[in-house]
């Protein structure tokens, strides 16, 4: 190859008037990477779910709430065991468990899913254990009724 000195080999491009800029973005990385976020949320969120699963009492007069991780689950399963959020306790140790979580971060409130085959002096029991901790308010915890479609 003869070169003269001093030049060196420039890597071949499309020639553009001088002083035009070319701007070319490639987004099909980008797309690929965002359909693959896209993917893997769709599949993680139904996971994403709070505390213990029970059966909700249906109702029909539903208020949605979005979960937005400020509230303290309080959960009864059919057994009649007690969860706060996803950490089994003992009945009698509701009333501490729920203090400590406040004492964390005060500005929690109180959701109470209880199963709808449990009998209905638990739920009682476990909504006076959650007073005796201090807090006013607690959410009931209930599924909506579905209507059907003729």
């Amino acid at each position: 190859m003869n070169r003269p000195p001093g030049r060196r080999r420039r890597l071949s491009t499309k020639r553009h008037p001088k002083g035009l800029v070319r701007a070319d973005i490639n987004v099909t990385p980008l797309v690929d990477v965002v359909l693959v976020l896209l993917i893997i949320f769709m599949v993680v969120t139904p996971m994403i779910a709070r505390g213990v699963s029970v059966q909700l009492p249906i109702t029909a007069n539903h208020d949605k709430k979005n979960d937005d991780n400020k509230d303290i689950i309080v959960s009864i399963n059919q057994a009649g065991d007690v969860y706060v959020n996803a950490d089994k306790i003992a009945a009698d140790r509701l009333t501490a468990a729920v203090e400590a979580e406040r004492r964390r971060t005060p500005d929690k409130g109180v959701f109470l899913k209880a199963d709808h085959r449990i009998d209905y002096g638990r739920a009682r029991a476990a909504m006076q254990a959650i007073h005796r901790a201090g807090v006013e308010d607690v959410q009931l915890g209930t599924d909506e009724k579905r209507q059907e479609v003729p």
